[in-house]
């Protein structure tokens, strides 16, 4: 596997020194990488508009904020870690399961967020990422002591469902809550297992106590439940679900991935497996392993 990080620091340079019309179409093609990998899975996906509607910087007016905080990242070495941790990321991977299914080359690109969204600041600390679709990688940060710490780890999750989803087939129709949660539950036990406790993201601890074992409840009892369009709720949380358009269920953020990593660890002790061999487990025998019930 060949896995190229983007310099995506100067692009966005560049960039932010263009006239504000000029903008859209450098950004276009900074993300250019990712269009071509994941235009056969989604069809035509405008990415620039996917940036104006999600957390990334804003495109429509000058912030002095921005390139300062892009050379914060460069100083900190944001891009040679991300590099450095998904070397040692698929070192584990591909030695726990050899001849695993993956991309040839996964393009990673590294886009500063908008320190005015609450998504990304409020309840992220600032910094996400997307990863599903084999071959990209999209992280997305504003520099936080949390995210310039973090930032590595983040990729490290994201590229855990990047490996396993060129082996479990997601298909947005029919895709699950157990499956979702199975999935990020193993991206985050995937990064402990890979750098310790501390790496992990505030997304698996955002829920304790009663409050994690009402979720708990509530999401097992629908792990059936399917479609991309019913899942936001289960996975991100109810505000999130809103933003997105989706229905809320009645469970707070990040929900799905507290709950996901209890039913991973249930497995794992069950089965003596590690996550990075459970990689590309279907989600059925991990919820199994689990003591989780799932249908027909």
């Amino acid at each position: 596997m060949k896995i190229v990080v983007h310099d995506t620091a100067s692009a966005m340079l560049d960039l932010l020194q263009r006239p504000l019309e000029e903008r859209p179409g450098a950004l276009r093609e900074m993300l250019s990488p990712l269009q071509g990998v994941m235009a056969p899975v989604m069809g035509d996906v405008d990415l620039v508009e996917m940036h104006r509607h999600s957390s990334g910087f804003r495109l429509d007016r000058d912030d002095p904020r921005y390139v300062p905080a892009v050379r914060q990242m460069q100083d900190a070495g944001v891009w040679r870690r991300i590099e450095d941790t998904l070397a040692a990321a698929w070192e584990r991977i591909s030695g726990a399961v050899p001849g695993i299914e993956h991309a040839g080359t996964v393009h990673v690109v590294v886009v500063l967020g908008n320190p005015d969204d609450d998504q990304l600041m409020g309840r992220s600390a600032g910094y996400f990422g997307v990863g599903g679709i084999p071959g990209a990688i999209e992280l997305i940060m504003w520099p936080t002591d949390t995210s310039l710490e973090k930032i590595g780890y983040g990729a490290a999750h994201e590229f855990h469902h990047n490996v396993r989803y060129a082996n479990v087939t997601w298909n947005p129709m029919t895709v699950t809550v157990g499956e979702h949660v199975v999935a990020e539950g193993l991206a985050e036990a995937f990064v402990r297992e890979l750098a310790g406790e501390q790496a992990m993201g505030p997304w698996s601890k955002a829920l304790t106590g009663a409050g994690l074992d009402s979720a708990y409840a509530r999401i097992t009892d629908d792990i059936d439940v399917a479609g991309m369009q019913n899942l936001a709720a289960y996975v991100l949380g109810d505000a999130a679900a809103r933003r997105m358009g989706q229905e809320p269920v009645g469970l707070p953020d990040f929900a799905g991935y507290g709950v996901g990593l209890r039913i991973v660890d249930a497995h794992l002790a069950a089965s003596g497996l590690t996550a990075a061999r459970s990689t590309a487990l279907p989600a059925r025998e991990v919820l199994t392993n689990a003591g989780v019930p799932t249908g027909a």
